[in-house]
């Protein structure tokens, strides 16, 4: 296994709690932070990390779940105006070296881009999916 890596997580839906439970089973040290209790039922059952009720756009919750010594923050809400907001954070105030953000809206990436977040995009992903079938 590579390095243990300390991995913040924004938004625990399918998303995020596939993601969280593959990183714990991978060894990372894993925190998730969701607004909603709820959301973390979503995680599987191998999953040792860390959840944090909290809107994630507030800086005290960021603090709260270590952005500071944060190796790689996601951020994997279903709203791309969260996420840019929250990886921009995460980017410019406390120089997390790697920030990705999922990203709906395709025109939208190359705003992230500006700001040194990295993208990926369902639509994107889907949409070569779908023409590879064609081809």
């Amino acid at each position: 296994m590579s390095e243990s890596k300390h991995i913040l997580i924004v938004g625990c839906g399918r998303l995020g709690g596939a993601l969280a439970t593959r990183l714990s089973l991978a060894g990372h040290q894993v925190v998730v932070v969701d607004r909603k209790e709820a959301s973390f039922e979503k995680l599987g059952v191998a999953f040792s990390g860390f959840k944090l009720i909290g809107d994630a756009v507030e800086l005290h919750v960021l603090k709260d779940a270590g952005i500071e010594r944060a190796d790689i923050l996601f951020a994997t809400t279903t709203a791309d105006n969260t996420n840019l907001m929250i990886a921009q954070v995460a980017r410019q105030v406390f120089q997390v070296q790697r920030v990705v953000a999922r990203v709906f809206d395709p025109a939208r990436e190359a705003i992230y881009r500006d700001f040194g977040i990295e993208t990926i995009s369902p639509t994107q992903l889907s949409t070569e999916a779908f023409l590879k079938v064609v081809r």
